[in-house]
């Protein structure tokens, strides 16, 4: 049985108008993706920073050294005591969001002695 043509019109306009929703749905969707990798990626460099700090390295230098090389612009490590904190923006196409997903993770360690 066929249908009446208007009604296939109507199918073929209600599939391209949900291509964007479906498109922007997609981006959210790969937007929390990246900015849980980019949680984990700030869990491990706070750790690698804490413990070099527990070793007697450099604690800065080791967090930094943690991170893939596009992440190391977006970062920010910062020791006090024996605290490591790693501030990380994950990348995005907008810039305000970017700022609303920053993560921020902290590891503690004793110095030595």
């Amino acid at each position: 049985m066929s249908r009446p043509a208007g009604q296939q019109g109507q199918a073929t306009v209600e599939t391209i108008a949900a291509i964007p929703l479906l498109l922007l749905a997609g981006a959210m969707a790969l937007q929390l993706l990246v900015a849980g990798y980019v949680v984990t990626l700030a869990d491990g460099a706070a750790e690698a920073g804490a413990l070099a700090l527990a070793s007697g390295r450099p604690a800065r230098e080791a967090a930094t050294a943690a991170l893939p090389a596009w992440a190391e612009a977006g970062a920010a490590v910062s020791v006090r005591g024996g605290e490591v904190s790693v501030r990380l923006r994950p990348p995005s196409p907008v810039p305000g969001l970017a700022d609303a997903l920053t993560v921020t993770s902290m590891a503690f360690a004793r110095p030595p002695r």
